[in-house]
């Protein structure tokens, strides 16, 4: 004979295989239930943590990226559903374990955001952006009794993303360069002394701040540096690979040809790519 759980599972996979539903509601509790129903029959599912699924989070978030860049909505869709598994599964084990509920994310997720948009749920004026964003970083060390205006910034961001979210933190209290040229004399100034540097670790400290301000001029220019970054990685892999098409029809390895025609294909290349 079946338990009561065994019943109740049984009652939730007929649930997701036959009734699709037509609401959004309808639609979000088949995704709870599916999700259920994996943790309790599926013996991978079932061992999951959530620090297990972390990367595999992370790898979904930048699937979904890749599919915005290649303004591929039906792929777009798919990704969009894939994270919103990972979040369902997430909150899923939460609940499990007693910590907390998906009324309870949602309702933090509400009152958080009303709380920090004063302007619109309130009396406060915020004319511009800047405003906005100042409003925003003062409210969040009011509400989380936070030190440092740089307490919370996430370790496991890239780091290339982490530095930009420190230079905005810090320009928005006014700490910052006055102009992208003032950037642009920092940035001589650093390549300076990494020509000047001996060491492996002097090289590496000199190089480690060009790259530092490198990303504080990408804010004067209104360009995010992990989007511009990734715009030239995706970009030098497409005229790379238009080379590699253009040796394998030569009927020549790559050995065969001089550096100075590997430079007059790649200039081929970048005339239509």
């Amino acid at each position: 004979m079946k338990t009561s759980q065994e019943k109740s599972i049984e009652h939730l996979k007929h649930d997701v295989l036959h009734n699709t539903g037509k609401s959004i509601q309808e639609k979000f509790d088949r995704v709870i239930k599916l999700v259920k129903v994996l943790r309790s029959e599926c013996p991978w599912d079932r061992k999951q943590t959530p620090a297990s699924l972390s990367h595999l989070l992370l790898e979904e978030s930048y699937e979904l990226i890749h599919a915005i860049d290649e303004n591929d909505d039906r792929e777009l869709k798919k990704e969009l559903g894939d994270l919103f598994l990972h979040v369902a599964f997430q909150v899923l084990m939460a609940e499990e374990s007693g910590k907390f509920t998906f009324s309870e994310v949602f309702d933090s997720l509400c009152d958080k955001l009303i709380s920090r948009h004063p302007h619109v749920f309130g009396e406060t004026v915020a004319d511009n952006e800047k405003e906005v964003l100042k409003n925003w970083e003062s409210l969040k060390l009011q509400e989380k009794g936070r030190r440092s205006l740089l307490d919370g910034v996430p370790k496991a961001m890239s780091e290339l993303l982490r530095a930009y979210r420190v230079q905005k933190k810090v320009a928005g209290v006014g700490f910052d360069w006055t102009s992208d040229e003032s950037v642009l004399d920092k940035l001589l100034e650093e390549i300076g002394e990494l020509r000047t540097a001996v060491t492996k670790e002097e090289k590496e400290a000199e190089f480690g701040d060009i790259l530092f301000t490198i990303v504080n001029y990408s804010r004067f220019i209104g360009a995010n540096p992990e989007d511009s970054l990734r715009k030239s990685t995706n970009k030098f892999m497409k005229r790379f690979m238009a080379v590699e098409e253009l040796i394998s029809k030569s009927g020549r390895s790559w050995q065969d040809h001089t550096a100075e025609e590997l430079d007059a294909l790649w200039e081929q290349v970048k005339k239509k790519l």
